[in-house]
Protein backbone atom coordinates (compact mmCIF):
# COMPACT_ATOMS: atom_id res chain seq x y z
CA UNK A 1 0.00 0.00 0.00
CA UNK A 2 1.46 3.16 -1.07
CA UNK A 3 1.52 6.28 1.18
CA UNK A 4 -0.75 8.25 -1.15
CA UNK A 5 -3.13 5.94 -0.56
CA UNK A 6 -2.98 6.02 3.40
CA UNK A 7 -5.26 8.07 5.05
CA UNK A 8 -4.16 11.25 7.00
CA UNK A 9 -5.62 11.97 10.60
CA UNK A 10 -6.29 15.40 11.19
CA UNK A 11 -4.04 16.84 14.29
CA UNK A 12 -6.70 17.14 17.16
CA UNK A 13 -7.79 20.23 17.96
CA UNK A 14 -4.96 21.89 20.98
CA UNK A 15 -7.49 23.45 23.19
CA UNK A 16 -9.06 20.34 23.60
CA UNK A 17 -6.04 18.50 24.70
CA UNK A 18 -5.29 21.54 27.42
CA UNK A 19 -5.77 20.85 30.87
CA UNK A 20 -6.50 22.94 34.34
CA UNK A 21 -4.97 26.64 34.38
CA UNK A 22 -3.52 26.25 30.74
CA UNK A 23 -7.17 25.70 29.41
CA UNK A 24 -8.28 28.21 31.07
CA UNK A 25 -5.57 30.69 30.11
CA UNK A 26 -6.23 29.83 26.20
CA UNK A 27 -9.98 30.28 26.58
CA UNK A 28 -9.73 33.55 28.25
CA UNK A 29 -7.47 34.76 25.58
CA UNK A 30 -9.89 33.67 22.87
CA UNK A 31 -12.58 34.85 24.43
CA UNK A 32 -10.91 38.38 24.33
CA UNK A 33 -10.40 38.22 20.80
CA UNK A 34 -13.89 37.50 20.46
CA UNK A 35 -14.55 40.91 22.27
CA UNK A 36 -12.20 42.93 20.48
CA UNK A 37 -14.09 41.44 17.05
CA UNK A 38 -17.10 42.54 18.78
CA UNK A 39 -15.81 45.89 19.47
CA UNK A 40 -15.43 46.09 15.51
CA UNK A 41 -19.37 45.98 15.34
CA UNK A 42 -20.87 48.88 15.48
CA UNK A 43 -24.18 47.60 16.98
CA UNK A 44 -22.19 45.97 19.76
CA UNK A 45 -19.79 48.87 20.47
CA UNK A 46 -22.93 50.89 20.81
CA UNK A 47 -24.21 48.70 23.31
CA UNK A 48 -20.92 48.47 25.23
CA UNK A 49 -20.79 52.41 25.57
CA UNK A 50 -24.34 52.20 27.19
CA UNK A 51 -23.51 49.53 29.36
CA UNK A 52 -20.68 51.65 30.40
CA UNK A 53 -23.70 53.90 31.62
CA UNK A 54 -25.87 51.53 32.73
CA UNK A 55 -24.51 49.14 35.19
CA UNK A 56 -23.50 51.73 37.43
CA UNK A 57 -26.66 52.95 37.37
CA UNK A 58 -28.38 49.85 37.88
CA UNK A 59 -26.77 49.85 41.52
CA UNK A 60 -28.08 53.52 42.15
CA UNK A 61 -31.30 52.43 40.51
CA UNK A 62 -32.09 49.38 41.92
CA UNK A 63 -33.65 48.73 45.85
CA UNK A 64 -31.79 45.51 46.23
CA UNK A 65 -29.89 42.98 45.30
CA UNK A 66 -32.37 41.35 42.85
CA UNK A 67 -33.13 44.34 41.06
CA UNK A 68 -29.72 45.50 40.61
CA UNK A 69 -29.21 41.94 39.59
CA UNK A 70 -31.59 42.56 37.28
CA UNK A 71 -31.42 45.70 35.06
CA UNK A 72 -27.53 44.55 35.15
CA UNK A 73 -28.34 41.04 34.22
CA UNK A 74 -30.74 42.06 30.47
CA UNK A 75 -27.65 44.67 29.57
CA UNK A 76 -25.37 41.82 29.91
CA UNK A 77 -27.93 39.54 27.98
CA UNK A 78 -28.19 42.09 25.71
CA UNK A 79 -24.50 42.33 24.86
CA UNK A 80 -24.37 38.62 24.95
CA UNK A 81 -27.39 38.41 22.13
CA UNK A 82 -25.40 40.51 19.93
CA UNK A 83 -22.33 38.89 19.86
CA UNK A 84 -24.08 35.67 19.13
CA UNK A 85 -25.78 37.20 16.46
CA UNK A 86 -22.76 38.68 15.15
CA UNK A 87 -21.11 34.84 14.97
CA UNK A 88 -24.12 33.31 13.41
CA UNK A 89 -23.52 36.25 10.54
CA UNK A 90 -20.17 36.10 10.46
CA UNK A 91 -20.61 31.80 10.02
CA UNK A 92 -23.18 32.21 7.26
CA UNK A 93 -21.40 34.71 5.21
CA UNK A 94 -18.07 32.25 5.33
CA UNK A 95 -20.17 29.92 4.09
CA UNK A 96 -20.63 31.92 0.44
CA UNK A 97 -22.13 35.51 -0.37
CA UNK A 98 -24.83 34.79 -2.99
CA UNK A 99 -28.93 34.87 -1.68
CA UNK A 100 -30.19 31.53 0.11
CA UNK A 101 -33.49 31.62 2.08
CA UNK A 102 -31.67 29.51 4.80
CA UNK A 103 -28.94 32.14 5.30
CA UNK A 104 -31.65 34.92 5.05
CA UNK A 105 -33.45 32.88 8.11
CA UNK A 106 -30.61 32.63 10.21
CA UNK A 107 -29.96 36.02 10.01
CA UNK A 108 -33.31 37.20 10.39
CA UNK A 109 -33.64 35.09 13.64
CA UNK A 110 -30.51 36.26 15.50
CA UNK A 111 -31.50 39.70 14.69
CA UNK A 112 -35.09 38.59 16.18
CA UNK A 113 -33.15 37.67 19.22
CA UNK A 114 -31.68 40.61 19.41
CA UNK A 115 -34.84 42.85 19.49
CA UNK A 116 -36.67 40.75 21.72
CA UNK A 117 -33.67 41.03 23.89
CA UNK A 118 -33.22 44.75 23.56
CA UNK A 119 -37.44 45.12 23.46
CA UNK A 120 -37.07 42.79 27.77
CA UNK A 121 -33.87 45.00 28.49
CA UNK A 122 -35.85 48.75 27.93
CA UNK A 123 -38.95 46.96 29.64
CA UNK A 124 -37.11 46.17 32.41
CA UNK A 125 -35.37 49.52 32.71
CA UNK A 126 -38.38 51.17 31.82
CA UNK A 127 -40.23 49.71 34.96
CA UNK A 128 -37.75 50.18 37.80
CA UNK A 129 -37.36 54.11 35.97
CA UNK A 130 -41.25 53.90 37.04
CA UNK A 131 -41.19 52.28 40.37
CA UNK A 132 -37.82 54.45 41.57
CA UNK A 133 -39.76 58.17 40.36
CA UNK A 134 -43.02 57.81 40.32
CA UNK A 135 -44.19 54.87 42.99
CA UNK A 136 -41.83 56.40 45.82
Amino acid sequence: MSSASTPTREAPNAQKSRTGLQRLWHATRYSLHGLRAGWAEPAFRQEAIAAVLLLPTAYWLGHNWLEVALLAGCVVLLMVVELLNTGIEAAIDRIGPEWHPLSKRAKDMGSAAVLLTLLLCIGIWTGAILQRFFHG
